[in-house]
Formats: structure tokens, sequence, C-alpha cells
């Protein structure tokens, strides 16, 4: 098989803070190219398993291939990571030393026009990350109405233009004129008044094909899901390390370590009696955020915005 190597961001600083040991079990909840996989395979040897989690075939098939040498110390499984729980119950796992999460779309997604997630890079305005499964963004600017259009573009996208953009899109929908993703980022730039396409110093789209891909793919939701549910999975001592790529997902997991680190200031007997925690779950293991450094930027531009945060599960 041929296959297109997307490249791990802050690999050093995962294997840091998850700290693989052998013999102990990690859980990759964005699989991917198993770029990640392989590196905490390598340090855990020889007996360290790994659960690798995706929705992508396309992904699954290439890190099948790249991990095939590590043998019984992998399992794959296609599906969702915010289905954590039975995915690993289904592997006979009920406790995991470790888990990684990688979030948003990789290279090998962006590169391949077909997957329609870029603007740079024509095709179908699809954005799913399991092709196989739920409706494809173009179904999704058709379903929702203006007013509902440009409140996802303006939640997962922060665009401030978002009405103007939704009205441009619903117009060209109606005119049968969006079929591709060039023609989409095409009346996304459109919209825009001159002067911001001037002083803007990302593509006019940028922000409406995150915001597209976010609500296709059910980002934010999928997160949510798991951070509720990761803690009660995980061992004593060990650890959660997850890498986001902007602003919404990273107030999401800081705010949710920061929760799991705090316990209810009341006697352990009034914090019982009124449903708080009496001690902490986890501690944060990164006091700050942790980013890319100049060296790593530069031979790899995605980990600009690469955000890592880590919590350790505390003795119960």
């Amino acid at each position: 098989m041929t296959t297109v190597l997307h490249q791990s961001v802050l690999e050093q600083k995962v294997l840091e803070f998850l700290d693989p040991k052998s013999g102990h079990t990690y859980c990759d909840g964005t699989l991917g190219a198993g770029g990640h996989s392989r590196a905490i395979l390598g340090q855990s040897a020889p007996d360290g398993r790994l659960i690798g989690i995706d929705r992508d075939p396309n992904a699954l098939a290439i890190s099948q291939e790249r991990l095939a040498e590590f043998g019984d110390r992998v399992t794959i499984v296609r599906g969702s990571f915010d289905d954590v729980a039975s995915h690993l119950e289904s592997v006979g796992i009920e406790l995991v030393d470790g888990f990684l999460l990688d979030l948003g779309v990789s290279s090998m997604q962006f590169d391949n026009g077909e997957r329609g997630f870029s603007f740079t890079r024509d095709g179908p305005i699809d954005m799913r990350m399991d092709p196989d499964d739920g409706e494809d963004a173009l179904a999704l600017i058709r379903r929702l109405s203006q007013e509902e259009l440009a409140n996802v573009i303006y939640r997962y996208g922060e665009e401030r233009f978002s009405r103007r953009i939704a009205d441009r899109l619903k117009r060209a929908i109606d005119n049968d004129a969006l079929g591709s993703t060039a023609e989409l980022a095409s009346e996304v730039a459109a919209a825009l008044p001159a002067a911001a396409r001037r002083k803007s110093k990302i593509h006019p789209a940028t922000r409406t094909f995150q915001a597209l891909r976010i609500a296709v793919n059910d980002e934010l939701g999928q997160l949510e899901r798991f951070l509720a549910a990761f803690v009660t999975l995980l061992a004593p001592g060990g650890r959660c390390v997850i890498i986001s790529f902007h602003s919404l997902e990273d107030r999401m997991v800081k705010n949710c370590f920061r929760d799991l680190a705090k316990s209810s200031s009341l006697p352990a007997d009034l914090a019982k009696q009124a449903g708080e925690r009496v001690e902490p779950l986890c501690r944060v293991v990164t006091r700050k955020v942790v980013i890319a450094d100049n060296e790593e930027i530069e031979r790899n531009p995605r980990a600009r915005s690469a955000r890592l945060r880590a919590c350790e599960r505390l003795a119960a």
C-alpha cells in the first residue's frame, strides 16, 4: 500500500507527559496514521499494549500497515472515541494506563481533495471523518435554515461575518451554484467585505470550513462525551493527554481537567450530603498549556496551533 504519512505533532511532549511503560495499556482515541501510537509502542516495549480507535477507514488501513510489526500488542477498532467505554469493553479491557487524543483533521485528510476538508484542493463538499456515516457538509448547508447556518458558522468558526456568509450560501444553494469546495470557498470569500478580505491574514473561507467540519462531525459533542467518561476508565496513576487545535476544544479540556482536580470545600460528611466531590479525581500535570517550539513549527507548520494538556488519575 502506498501511504501519505501525517506528521505527528508534539510527539516528544506526548511521550513525556503520557510516560508509557512496559506492561501497561494505552488507548489512542484518534489513531490516524499511527504516528503517535508507534512512538508509544516503542517506549512501552517489550510488552506495552495499545488500543487504537479511529472512524476514518482510510486512516485505519494505513495505521494497520504501519503498526503491523507490533503484532498482538496492537488492537485496532473502527469507531468514535466518545464511545471509548464500549470499545474497550469489546476487547476485554476495563482500565487503561493512558489516553491520547490528537483532535482535528490530519494532513492526510486535508491533502485528499475528495474528502472535502480543504479549500485549496477542489472536491465534493463532504468533510465527514467517517465517509460512510451521517450527512455531508453540503447536505448540512441545505438542511439548516439561514439563521441556523449563521449560528453554526459563528459558534464553531468564530466568524464575525457569519450572517452575510449564511445568506450568500443559502442563495447559492437555491441557484444550484454550490457543487464543490472551490465554489464554496469562492462564495464565502465573496460574502466578506473587501476591506476584511484585504486585512485578513488567513484565507477568507478558513473559519467557515472549520465551522462546517466541526458541525458535520459533531466534534465538540464527541469531545464533551469523552471528557465525561474517561476518568472512570483510567487506572490510578494513568494519564490523559489531549492535543487540540482551536480555542473551543482547548477551553473544554482545560475546564474539565481543572474541575477533576477540585474537591469540595465542605467537611467530608457535608460534602457527601450535598453530592459534592470529597477528594479530587485527578491532578493537572501541565501547569500551563504546552505548545510546539520554533524548530518543530518550521518542520511541521500544522504544529503552530497545537495545544497540549495532560492530567493524571489519583489513587482511589
